[in-house]
């Protein structure tokens, strides 16, 4: 029977794969049976805690065993995962747990010279988290609160609660229950967050498995960060569901990716586009064994029809893919089979997975529908109102075609968002932040291309009258408000910007002045 709710997920993983591996991270191998017994350690601990089925769970940390063990132990005591872009700046990640009104934030010791924790108290403003548990890192700790715990401090809090009171929690999870929610930009530049229930989530994952045949046998190198939907639904649930072995990345280092590879033969590596090109270019290549790799996916931006040529021809991957998807859309949408050419992968999404249908409307505009489409904007009925219609047609936003076989192609943005490096940027949120810094009267931020990040930012600006703004003012503002890769990497100083009689910003004029 196909489970429908991520703890049932995990029983059955335990049960059907044992002693299997589930994760290799660094020195820590964990099985199946071993993950479960991790999860309701940490379950417990919640629930001594105080966190009660339907209460939000923050995550703010990289990838580690740990990230994947906090997730599905707050879903196995009914709690709603909110994963938050390791990225973001103290002030953004307190927005979305004040949002969502968090109890309880596992966070990322010392990393990369940060500590977020100590970043997120500098930001004003009550929230309501009581629990707020130290993943190590770096394993240095620095301005914790006398109340915070370490991981290891988990274990002593879960003897107040029987594992008989865990597996009581997880039973008690329907699959209509609220599983997570993935905060995403939106084109007013403030963040929405889309809900999703247990069964949308891994019914969605698990028909992405199915499109690469991931099995018990595959090795699953996770670069694509767990915050985004990338790395946790089509890494640890479509793991979680087909026995295959998690690898998680810390961070992503080209030379480690392949060492990794090699030494580990993994077999599945999924990312956006610049993984593949910046390991085909590296010169180093040659010297690691990556003839093990056979399934690859890719998305999140235009793919030269060469890139995938070279992937199947020079990295002989037997499986390359690519894919569409959104938050409001439990991450999903349309994707590429095994059955379609180097040219059909590199220029279309696909078809419709996991019983979406897809329709294109008289504007253009790319609409989903289907079972797996979001419950619900958090607290947001007027946007929710406005992207899923009456008819239950999700309203994505993008402009595209469909070919004589219902292969979707994206051409175009309604939002005016474009993807460095993976990332979704939405110009709204950027422009809103430059607004203000002081000596710019306004701005239009676009992407442009860029051979390694597929596209970065490139502000506009118009200076304040007997105002004087450079370039490097601009950007270090940006760095100061926004996470990097929202930064535009370049600025452009305009007498006035081009609008159209309404007053809009022709953005697409600006494009055509650059190219």
């Amino acid at each position: 029977m196909t489970a429908r709710t991520t703890p049932a997920a995990l029983q059955h993983a335990a049960a059907t794969f044992g002693d299997a591996t589930a994760i290799v991270d660094g020195p820590v191998t964990l099985s199946y049976g071993q993950l479960l017994e991790e999860v309701r350690t940490v379950a417990r601990a919640l629930i001594a805690r105080g966190i009660q089925h339907g209460d939000h769970v923050g995550i703010w940390a990289p990838n580690t065993h740990h990230w994947i063990v906090a997730a599905l132990a707050s879903q196995y005591v009914g709690a709603v995962l909110v994963p938050i872009n390791t990225r973001y700046t103290g002030a953004e990640a307190h927005d979305i747990l004040l949002r969502s009104r968090a109890r309880a934030l596992f966070v990322a010791g010392q990393f990369l010279g940060k500590d977020r924790l100590a970043d997120l108290r500098e930001v004003p403003g009550e929230l309501e988290i009581d629990t707020y548990v130290r993943i190590p890192i770096d394993d240095e700790r620095t301005d914790d609160a006398p109340t915070d715990l370490g991981w290891h401090d988990l274990e002593q809090f879960a003897r107040a609660a029987s594992p008989s009171d865990a597996d009581e929690r997880a039973a008690a999870v329907q699959p209509d229950d609220v599983a997570d929610i993935m905060f995403t930009s939106g084109t007013t530049g403030r963040s929405k967050g889309a809900v999703c229930a247990h069964r949308q989530s891994l019914a969605t994952s698990r028909a992405w498995a199915e499109c690469g045949r991931i099995t018990s046998t595959d090795r699953y190198l996770v670069i694509n960060p767990f915050f985004h939907n990338f790395g946790y639904k089509a890494g640890i649930l479509a793991c979680l569901q087909t026995g295959a072995s998690m690898y998680p990345q810390l961070v992503y280092d080209v030379e480690q990716a392949m060492r990794t590879v090699d030494a580990q033969r993994i077999t599945v590596l999924p990312g956006p586009p610049t993984i593949y090109q910046t390991i085909l270019d590296h010169p180093r290549r040659a010297e690691f064994d990556l003839s093990s790799l056979r399934f690859a996916v890719t998305g999140a931006a235009v793919i030269p029809v060469v890139l995938i040529e070279r992937m199947q021809n020079e990295l002989d991957i037997d499986i390359v893919l690519t894919a569409y998807g959104l938050s409001e859309a439990s991450g999903f949408g349309t994707m590429c089979t095994t059955d379609d050419d180097a040219v059909t992968v590199a220029t279309t999404c696909g078809r419709p997975i996991a019983d979406f249908e897809l329709r294109i409307d008289t504007t253009g505009e790319v609409l989903l529908r289907g079972p797996n489409v979001m419950l619900e904007y958090l607290d947001d009925p007027e946007n929710t109102a406005k992207t899923i219609d009456s008819d239950g047609w999700l309203h994505t936003g993008d402009i595209g075609t469909l070919d004589e076989r219902g292969n979707l192609k994206i051409t175009d943005r309604l939002k005016d968002m474009y993807i460095t490096g993976g990332f979704n940027v939405y110009p709204a949120e950027v422009e809103q932040a430059l607004a203000r810094l002081d000596g710019v009267a306004e701005s239009a931020v676009i992407g442009v291309p860029d051979e390694r990040m597929g596209e970065v930012g490139m502000a506009f600006v118009v200076a304040a009258p007997g105002k004087s703004v450079t370039a490097d003012q601009v950007i270090d503002f940006a760095k100061q408000k926004l996470a990097n890769f929202k930064v535009p990497r370049s600025v452009q100083f305009l007498d006035v910007l081009p609008r159209n009689a309404g007053g809009k910003v022709l953005k697409r004029q600006l494009r055509e002045e650059i190219s």
